[in-house]
């Protein structure tokens, strides 16, 4: 068949722009080499323009910055496809149609708008609906107001605010929905704050992510007994943070009581298009609006969100700005009308059916893992997965926890919910950086706090998620479950051992993940606070440097960049074996050493400061002491000059060594004499840290092995008893020509009843196997 050589153009234009931009093969030039490339300066239009090689080039240049990752870029472009192709096709073949004659221009729009609308109307079954293409999610919503303002307020369109004002509007959303939707509705709208109302959500039954429907039926009576006008219900289908489903039954026959309009928006309208549907998602066919985002669904770059809505006037319609009698405004669909046929039916479903498997996967893994709590509405169809880490007590420690808690209640709850937030941000950091495929992400909840999220419908059709990288995430999770409960566990020790150690603060720091933060006490002699300050910051980044230096599998640092504390050392997440005595000891001693280094360069510096001070008034003196031995004549110029050749004057060069040793002013008389600079004293040795302990091979610092200590020192204790009694029962070595006397035979006797003594004793050190049994053996001999 023919096909329009534009059309054909255009296609091979945008096959060979996309070939390009996804080229990550770029070529280094000299000019790059520099840091500032004369191209990457920007100057007026050239006056005969560019190809469209090198414009591509400079955007391919700008989409991969020097500062940006290359791999992570190339990813994300490798991952559109040709379905985004195809979107990105649309927007340039709407720029194309817009060229036509109006009669051809109105004739395709139609069949474009009436086509798309069609098939999504059939594909989330929703029966006789229109269709509002937007780009911004928000402005569906926006436009269904109007409507209703302009349904309910039939004098709207003539008198205006002044229709509102005799009777308020009152827009109901959950308190759940997203972060400042109400406000943008009633800025965009020009209603006060006033006109919205947030619905709670449950507290006794239910979820706590749902909409109490009894409690929203007690504030409608209010509003209407008010004088109010109850205007439209915004309920979710998936909230934004865990994902759950409002009662959209119960919530349908409470706005046709009151009669009034419910909008339905969430990410679980998705699973309207699979074969099976949970009974809460499915009642949402009957609301009056519905809001989908395609574009991250199914993975489609550029395309717009739709609107759903069921409305018998389209003069109505036309006012509120759904409809346009303009021909260009019903292109906006035409991105979405080529990658809907791309995909067809099929592929539309398989992709929704993928991301539902990939959270039923995780689900079923996080069952199986102990210290993880899920938050999920439904465990057979819920696509969206909320976990966090969270460590139960036993019956004892629960015992213990509860009796505390009823005490001093406020604090510890308080306390706790602060701790499991760092960690579980922590939690979802570490497992968004160790698998990107993943596309977890870190939510605030009211009432479970800070959570990793699981959306695969957001983010797998886009980072191409698989079920290797949902198994891959299940093992770096069960890496860092350990972690996380060795280092909550030694949290309280590491406190303990702070508080008890002199020179060493412990800060309380509840946003911090990790095992604390410590900070070293600077003993100030009277100096002011800014001196004080000062000293204080120099030793705690000492320490950090020093810290830092050792060779150990902790992570020492400033803390966070915003909101930490200054002048502390942060230390991060632990494993189990850490010996917290020995960190903290180490911190301590590290501490004080700095300090005393930096207290003995002071000293140094006040003495030779004085040194030199009194050596000038010596050198001084000296010279004065010079002039009266050579006499006055000898100071004239000339005279001196001949006198000195006539007479000279024999005076030893005098001056003055100060010895840093000894902190003390010596002449340099000897100096002088010998031709050479000797010391008199010898300087100390450097002090070593007396905190080396003894480490098995291979062994780390700050490690723990108390088996294998243990075992060291009673193997040791054994061989060391049985070389005494192998020593006690060796002969006497006599020299050549020697006797033996009767004070010789004495003495063999009484050896070998020492011997027969340790015999015993070493019997009952095998069977003990006690390491001071060895002692009392010799002590035994010793008293025999």
């Amino acid at each position: 068949k023919m096909v329009d050589p534009t059309l054909a153009e255009m296609g091979k234009n945008l096959n060979e722009a996309m070939k390009m931009l996804e080229d990550n093969q770029r070529k280094v030039e000299e000019e790059n080499e520099k840091k500032y490339a004369r191209k990457d300066i920007p100057g007026p239009l050239q006056g005969s323009g560019q190809d469209m090689v090198s414009i591509l080039q400079l955007v391919q240049n700008l989409m991969h910055g020097e500062e940006e990752e290359e791999t992570s870029q190339a990813y994300r472009l490798q991952n559109v496809g040709e379905q985004g192709h195809m979107a990105l096709l649309g927007h340039s073949l709407a720029a194309y149609i817009s060229v036509l004659d109006r009669e051809r221009l109105r004739k395709l729009t139609t069949r474009i708008l009436s086509d798309t609308t069609l098939w999504l109307c059939r594909l989330f079954r929703y029966e006789n609906g229109s269709a509002y293409y937007h780009e911004d999610d928000r402005e569906g919503l926006l436009k269904i107001c109007r409507l209703v303002i302009h349904t309910r307020y039939e004098d709207y369109t003539v008198e205006g605010f002044n229709v509102l004002y005799t009777k308020q509007p009152v827009i109901y959303i959950s308190s759940a929905a997203r972060t400042g939707l109400g406000q943008a509705l009633c800025s965009q709208l020009g209603l006060p704050l006033s006109c919205m109302c947030r619905v709670p959500c449950n507290t006794m039954f239910g979820s706590q992510h749902q909409m109490d429907v009894a409690l929203l039926d007690r504030v409608i009576k209010d509003d209407v007994e008010s004088g109010k006008l109850p205007l439209l219900l915004v309920a979710n289908a998936g909230t934004p943070g865990a994902g759950h489903t409002d009662k959209l039954g119960r919530l349908k026959e409470l706005c046709e009581q009151y009669d009034m309009w419910l909008h339905v928006e969430g990410v679980n309208l998705a699973t309207l298009a699979l074969g099976y549907v949970s009974s809460s998602v499915l009642a949402a066919t009957k609301c009056d609006s519905m809001t989908l985002t395609l574009g991250s669904w199914l993975g489609l770059p550029a395309v717009p969100a739709v609107t759903l809505y069921r409305h018998e006037d389209p003069s109505l319609s036309l006012a509120a700005g759904l409809t346009s009698s303009q021909p260009v405004e019903k292109l906006r669909a035409l991105p979405l009308w080529l990658s809907l046929q791309y995909l067809g039916h099929d592929g539309i479903v398989e992709r929704i059916k993928h991301a539902s498997q990939l959270s039923q996967r995780l689900l079923e893994n996080l069952k199986n893992l102990d210290f993880i709590k899920t938050s999920v509405e439904d465990e057979l169809s819920s696509p969206v997965v909320v976990f966090k880490f969270f460590r139960e007590y036993s019956n004892r420690d629960q015992t213990s926890h509860a009796a505390q808690a009823s005490t001093i209640q406020h604090p510890i709850i308080s306390n706790e919910r602060h701790i499991y937030d760092a960690f579980n941000q922590w939690l979802g950091e570490q497992l968004a950086q160790l698998v990107p495929a993943g596309g977890v992400d870190v939510v605030e909840l009211e009432d479970e706090g800070t959570c990793v999220r699981f959306s695969p419908l957001m983010t797998s059709a886009v980072l191409g998620t698989e079920i290797q990288d949902i198994d891959q995430l299940v093992d770096c999770l069960k890496m860092k479950i350990p972690i996380l409960t060795s280092t909550l566990q030694l949290r309280e020790e590491f406190e303990q051992e702070v508080r008890r150690t002199v020179g060493l603060l412990y800060i309380e720091d509840l946003s911090w993940p990790g095992l604390g933060v410590v900070r070293y006490n600077y003993h100030s002699d009277g100096k002011n606070d800014d001196k004080q300050e000062k000293e204080l910051e120099k030793i705690n980044t000492e320490l950090l440097k020093k810290l830092n230096e050792l060779e150990s599998d902790l992570t020492f640092s400033l803390g966070p960049e915003f909101g930490g504390q200054k002048n502390c050392v942060y230390i991060g997440m632990v494993t189990e074996d850490l010996d917290v005595s020995e960190l903290v000891e180490t911190i301590a001693a590290t501490g004080r050493e700095i300090e005393e280094n930096s207290r003995l360069l002071e000293n140094m510096t006040e003495v030779v400061r004085k040194g030199i001070q009194e050596a000038q008034l010596q050198l001084q003196k000296a010279n004065e002491e010079r002039l009266l031995e050579e006499g006055l004549l000898r100071q004239i110029p000339v005279v001196g000059s001949v006198l000195n050749w006539f007479s000279p004057f024999q005076a030893s060069p005098k001056g003055r060594t100060f010895n840093l040793t000894a902190g003390s002013l010596e002449s340099t008389e000897s100096t002088y004499v010998s031709k050479a600079q000797g010391t008199a004293t010898t300087p100390p040795p450097t002090p070593t840290s007396s905190l080396a302990k003894q480490r098995l091979p291979g062994q780390k610092i700050f490690k723990r092995s108390l088996r294998s200590s243990d075992a060291f020192s009673e193997t040791s204790s054994v061989s060391h008893c049985d070389d005494l009694e192998k020593m006690d029962q060796r002969p006497p070595t006599l020299s050549p020509g020697e006797e033996q006397g009767p004070l010789q035979a004495e003495k063999t006797e009484e050896q070998k009843e020492v011997a027969q003594a340790a015999k015993t004793d070493t019997e009952d050190v095998q069977s003990d196997k006690s390491p001071h049994d060895c002692t009392k053996v010799e002590e035994q001999g010793s008293q025999r």
